[in-house]
C-alpha cells in the first residue's frame, strides 16, 4: 500500500522541516519492510533517553499501536490508525484529552508519527464497496517503522550505558568497601599512616555524587578509590613485611596488641570502699591495652563531647578524658563500671567508648549497662572500637563540626 504523497496539517498547525523530513522517509520504507509492534515498542521505551520524548508520550504510542489491527507494522496492513481523542483517552488510562494532544504533538515533532489529516480534521478511513480500508485519515506510524532499526540501535545503546554503569557501580561499592575495611584493620593493628585522612577523604567524595550519575563521574571517582585502595593495601604489605606476620590469626591477633600504651593517665580513682569491693585485678598472661585510635578521628565520630571539655574545647587525650568523666557521671555510669572499662580497653579507648555512648545517647536505655556489656567483651577479645567510629564518622562526617 502507497503510503501517499506529503501532507499538511490542518488548521493553524505549522508544518516544520522536522514534518516534512519523516514524511519523505517513510515514502522510502522497503516494500516487504515488517516489525513486530510491541517489541519495537519495548525498544522506544529503552531509547527514550534518545529520543525527547516523555513516558506520558510513550504511553500515547502505546495507545495508538492498540488500535492497529495486526502484530506486524508494514506497509501490506496499512500504517494509519484513526481513533478519536476520546478512544485514546480510554486507552490510556484516562489520560485527559488536551494532555494527549500535546503528546501526540511531541510524538510528531520526535520524527516518530506523522499526522495524516483529512480536509476538516477529523480521524476516519474511507472503505470500498468491499470493506477494505481504501484511504485512512489520522496518524501514520510509517515514521516509526522507517526508524525501526535506528531505534533498536539506540535501546541497544542504552541498555550497554544502564549496564555499564551498573557494573562500575558494583565496582565503587566494592572498592570503597575495601578502602573501609583496609582503613579500619590499619587502625587497630597500630599501622602509621595518615589513615583518618583516607577514611574521611572516602566519605566525602561520596557525599559528593549527584544522585543520577554520569558514566564519566563514576569513572573519576573509581580511579581515585582505587588509587586509594592501592595505596593503604602497599602500607599494610610493608607492614606485614617489616614485622613478618605469616597467615596465623592468633599472631596476627598479638600484634594488634599495643605493648607500649603511650597515654596512661590516672583519670578518676575509686574510693577506698570501692576499691575494697572491686579490687583492681591483675591482667591475666600478658594481654595489654590496645592501642588508642588517633583523637582526631574520635573527635570526628563523636563532637558532642567537644562542649564536656575545657572551656568548651578538646585539644588532646587528657581534655578528652577528663570530658568523659563528665559525661560518666551525667549519664550515671558508675565509678566502678568505668574503671573496669579503662582496665579492659585503656584509658584513652575508654574515653572514647564514653564519647560513643554520648553520641548515640538517644539508642541506649542504660549507658552504664552498655558499658559493662562492651568491657567483658573487650576482655574476651570480641570488641573493637574501630566498626564504632567508623560509623558514627560516616554519621557526623557532613555536618563539618570538628573539635579544637
Amino acid at each position: 500500500m502507497q503510503v501517499g504523497s506529503v501532507t499538511t496539517p490542518f488548521g493553524r498547525r505549522p508544518m516544520t522541516l522536522g514534518m516534512l523530513a519523516s514524511q519523505i522517509m517513510a515514502q522510502d520504507i522497503e516494500p516487504d519492510k515488517s516489525v513486530d509492534k510491541w517489541k519495537l515498542y519495548r525498544a522506544l521505551c529503552e531509547a527514550r533517553p534518545r529520543l525527547g520524548v516523555t513516558d506520558r508520550a510513550l504511553a500515547v504510542m502505546n495507545a495508538l499501536l492498540s488500535f492497529y489491527p495486526k502484530n506486524e507494522l508494514s506497509e501490506d496492513n496499512g500504517l494509519v490508525v484513526f481513533p478519536s481523542n476520546a478512544q485514546l483517552s480510554l486507552r490510556a488510562h484516562g489520560m485527559a484529552e488536551q494532555t494527549i494532544r500535546r503528546h501526540l504533538a511531541v510524538l510528531v515533532e520526535a520524527g516518530l508519527l506523522a499526522r495524516k489529516d483529512s480536509a476538516n480534521g477529523k480521524r476516519y478511513a474511507r472503505r470500498d464497496r468491499s470493506g477494505t480500508i481504501d484511504e485512512a485519515f489520522g496518524f501514520s506510524l510509517a515514521p516509526l517503522l522507517a526508524r525501526a532499526e535506528d531505534i533498536e540501535r539506540l535501546a541497544d545503546e542504552v541498555i550497554a550505558e544502564r549496564l555499564q554503569l551498573q557494573r562500575m557501580r558494583e565496582r565503587l561499592t566494592i572498592c570503597c568497601r575495601d578502602v573501609s575495611k583496609l582503613v579500619e584493620t590499619a587502625l587497630e593493628a597500630g599501622v602509621k599512616g595518615d589513615w583518618e585522612a583516607i577514611h574521611l577523604h572516602t566519605i566525602s567524595r561520596l557525599k559528593a555524587l549527584p544522585r543520577k550519575l554520569i558514566a564519566s563521574q563514576l569513572v573519576e571517582t573509581l580511579d581515585e578509590m582505587e588509587l586509594l585502595r592501592e595505596e593503604a593495601v602497599n602500607q599494610l604489605e610493608i607492614q606485614i613485611k617489616s614485622q613478618k606476620i605469616s597467615g596465623n590469626p592468633y599472631q596476627i591477633e598479638r600484634h594488634i596488641q599495643n605493648s607500649n600504651p603511650e597515654s596512661i593517665t590516672e583519670l578518676e580513682p575509686l574510693s577506698e570502699k570501692e576499691q575494697g569491693e572491686n579490687p583492681v585485678k591483675e591482667p591475666q598472661g600478658q594481654r595489654e591495652p590496645i592501642k588508642a585510635f588517633p583523637l582526631g578521628m574520635v573527635l570526628n565520630a563523636c563532637p558532642e563531647i567537644t562542649m564536656y571539655g575545657p572551656g568548651g574545647a578538646i585539644s588532646n587525650w587528657r581534655e578528652l578524658m577528663t570530658a568523659a568523666v563528665v559525661v560518666r557521671s551525667m549519664l550515671g555510669v558508675s565509678p566502678s563500671a568505668y574503671q573496669s572499662a579503662c582496665e579492659a580497653l585503656g584509658p584513652e579507648n575508654a574515653a572514647a567508648v564514653m564519647a560513643c555512648i554520648l553520641e548515640r545517647g538517644g539508642q541506649i536505655n542504660s549507658a552504664g549497662g552498655y558499658l559493662r556489656d562492651l568491657t567483658r567483651r573487650a576482655e574476651k577479645g570480641e570488641f573493637s572500637l574501630g566498626p564504632m567510629l567508623m560509623a558514627l564518622m560516616r554519621t557526623n562526617v557532613p555536618a563539618g563540626r570538628k573539635a579544637g
